[in-house]
């Protein structure tokens, strides 16, 4: 169970914060005593004192960029952010809609790009922040299916390899989390046989759960990771 105080003091901002993996680390957030913003497309699914939710396309970066400029009036600063948000089509690279590959691209690539670049100039102003980006085990194994998804995940670790340069001197790290299968709506979406043999590959052979992923999480976002940036962690014994 998490330190109710852990967090206190500090606002978090979570994408897409709804459900699954989002909404497990928003509520562990705010189990720590976090004020938490939630970014999501749809109408917020969590009802607590200290959640802002906004609705947000996280594919679209003018609506990003507007929905900072909310947050500034409302909130005034962002601490830690979870880039989280993402979308997935699992299909070979012949057959992909074109629609799906640019949808990919615009919410798990361009979308943690314009959320940690409008965070990073609230974290400035206070010169301290953390960015973790949540990756995939999906870079490393490069599932057949998955060649989209794949390379904007593997994006995420160099575009947080590239800002930790960018962001150092005022005090803000930016690390990426790539974590394995883990029970979830995006995990629903593909057949059972199909995710449980790429699970079968890891050295580490089963099924992520909330602490795995949690516990990362709060190291990262502590103090007590200040000298750790540019780093891409993953789950499981991938690499």
């Amino acid at each position: 169970m998490i330190d109710p105080a852990r967090y206190s003091g500090r606002v978090a901002l979570v994408t897409g914060a709804r459900r699954g993996v989002g909404r497990m680390v928003s509520e562990h957030f705010l189990n720590g005593g976090a004020d938490l913003v939630g970014f999501a497309r749809g109408e917020s699914t969590i009802d607590h004192p200290h959640y802002h939710h906004y609705r947000v396309d996280l594919g679209n970066a003018s609506e990003i960029a507007a929905v900072f400029d909310d947050l500034r009036k409302a909130v005034g600063r962002v601490d830690i952010v979870i880039n989280n948000a993402a979308v997935l089509t699992s299909q070979y690279a012949m057959i992909m809609p074109a629609q799906a590959a640019q949808a990919m691209l615009n919410i798990n690539l361009l979308g943690p790009f314009m959320v940690s670049r409008e965070a990073a100039k609230l974290m400035r102003k206070r010169k301290w922040g953390r960015i973790i980006n949540m990756g995939s085990m999906a870079v490393s194994l490069e599932p057949m299916g998955d060649s989209v998804y794949a390379a904007c995940k593997a994006g995420l670790s160099t575009m947080a390899g590239v800002m930790a340069r960018e962001f150092a001197s005022f005090n803000v790290t930016c690390n990426t989390l790539a974590i394995t299968a883990i029970d979830s709506d995006m995990l629903n979406q593909l057949p059972r046989n199909k995710v449980q043999a790429i699970i079968d590959r890891l050295p580490l052979p089963r099924f992520a759960v909330a602490d795995d992923i949690l516990n990362v999480i709060d190291f990262l976002a502590s103090e007590r990771s200040s000298y750790i940036t540019a780093q891409t962690n993953y789950l499981g014994g991938v690499n």
